[in-house]
């Protein structure tokens, strides 16, 4: 394994993170807490309770997993996509390295803001919204995995797009929507049966859900099933990236 081409691809990342920091950290960390003021002190002050659980409480996993699945995709597919664009891939792809460690060097550090971010979120949430976490070693898992999972699916966006349109349309048209249909403000035991039927399919679901029981121990699905979906879905990714990179997919044309 070379960590010196890791690291160097990681550090690079890292940094360009630090250089833009009013758009890459502040401004998620005001919009969300933009959520926190209305729905969480504003709305959530008028809202019954949730499964024993005060509204403003309730809706911060999913606001945090809301913007980690966003900030993850958003992260990993423009760190892979300026390289393409601007052509400087070919020195990394004609470079000592394997796609493993290219890889891990532009997702670890996408992963790493996006886990940044939430951390960053979940300390200003505290100061809308009073919660606890009953599961902390879980939470933090949870945080990882859904991190490096859409990380990875972000890097597959940002090598299969190939204009600055294309990079905005899954974040934008799919998981936006279906972050918000998830279960982000709401459980979805208060929806009619059809509709709880058929929010199910929603990947989504499964990760909001997980990382809600990890706050109050409470989910619309089992957490057994949460880790089974999200590591599913990490392996789906992982295994399209290691075909893009050996075929040449969009890579070496």
């Amino acid at each position: 394994m070379n960590w010196y081409a890791i690291r160097a691809i990681y550090r690079f990342e890292m940094a360009r993170t630090f250089r833009t920091l009013m758009q890459s950290i502040a401004s998620p960390v005001i919009s969300t807490s933009l959520y926190f003021v209305v729905f969480g002190s504003a709305i959530g002050s008028r809202m019954i309770e949730i499964d024993g659980i005060s509204y403003g409480a309730f809706i911060v996993p999913g606001l945090i997993m809301l913007m980690l699945l966003t900030e993850s995709i958003s992260n990993a597919s423009f760190g892979i996509y300026m390289p393409r664009y601007s052509g400087t891939i070919y020195e990394v792809l004609s470079a000592p390295v394997s796609w493993l460690e290219i890889v891990i060097g532009y997702v670890g550090a996408a992963a790493s803001k996006s886990i940044m971010l939430g951390i960053l979120i979940l300390m200003t949430a505290r100061l809308f919204v009073p919660f606890s976490i009953e599961h902390p070693i879980w939470m933090l898992a949870f945080l990882l995995l859904t991190s490096v999972s859409f990380s990875l699916f972000g890097f597959i966006i940002g090598i299969w797009a190939d204009g600055w349109e294309k990079l905005q349309i899954v974040p934008m048209l799919i998981v936006t929507p279906l972050a918000f249909l998830g279960g982000s403000f709401y459980s979805i035991s208060m929806l009619p049966p059809l509709w709880q039927t058929i929010t199910l399919f929603n990947p989504v679901v499964y990760l909001i859900s997980g990382f809600r029981w990890s706050f109050y121990g409470v989910a619309d699905v089992s957490v057994e099933v949460s880790l089974t979906m999200i590591s599913l879905f990490l392996l789906i990714c992982l295994f399209t990236v290691r075909w893009m990179f050996l075929s040449g997919y969009k890579l070496k044309n």
